[in-house]
């Protein structure tokens, strides 16, 4: 049993780190409407087929943002698309071309995987960043949370593993509290005992000094 807590407690303490610092990251995106990220990482989730087999619907992606000139023909970057079918929608598509225009911006075409056809073109200021990796425990969570067996596997039965180790541990603190309690009420009644009999020692003590005075007296 305590190899089993220890080990619900190190899986406890990574899980809540790594929870704290994806809902930090997802709540700064939709709190600023995706204008800001935390160290320059923001993360996505695909929601289209058009980046498959690379990526494909539930896919987390991690986005770190990057200078322009970093950029290059290959990456796949994530960006705010303002034109046509794209326009206000946040799409990950791969890089097929980037050339620097004289006055130092840049001209970007993009692809899905799966399309057949380039997007509308874009430029630097519509770029979030670049995908660094999928994050592969989100992906497949999402991938089969909306199974039912998925779920029960993957939320209920560690949800009914954490209450019950919080369970035993609140058995624990009880009982440990009552011993507590227990061992506090027997040391008050000893205490209790042991100031009786000093009262009776001293009770006698003082009979026998007052006999002798009444005899020195006499």
């Amino acid at each position: 049993m305590k190899v089993l807590r220890a080990i619900y407690a190190v899986f406890r303490f990574i899980l809540t780190i790594i929870i704290v610092g994806l809902l930090a990251i997802v709540l700064t995106q939709r709190i600023s409407d995706n204008k800001m990220a935390i160290a320059g990482i923001r993360i996505f989730t695909v929601a289209t087929e058009s980046m498959k087999p690379e990526y494909v619907v539930g896919d987390a992606l991690l986005i770190k943002t990057v200078e322009p000139g970093e950029l290059k023909e290959g990456d796949d970057i994530t960006y705010l698309g303002e034109k046509e079918s794209f326009a206000d929608k946040i799409v990950t598509h791969r890089i097929k071309k980037i050339t620097k225009n004289k006055d130092g911006s840049y001209k970007i075409i993009t692809r899905g995987i799966a399309n057949d056809k380039d997007d509308p073109a874009i430029n630097e200021t519509q770029v979030y960043g670049k995908v660094m990796y999928k994050i592969q425990s989100i992906s497949f969570i999402n991938g089969i949370i909306g199974n039912l067996y998925g779920m029960y596997f993957v939320i209920v039965v560690p949800m009914a593993i954490m209450i019950f180790f919080e369970f035993i541990n609140y058995k624990k603190d009880k009982n440990e509290d009552q011993e507590q309690g227990s061992f506090e009420n027997v040391t008050q009644k000893e205490q209790k005992k042991l100031d009786k009999k000093k009262e009776k020692r001293r009770a006698k003590r003082n009979k026998r000094r007052e006999k002798r005075k009444n005899k020195k007296q006499e």
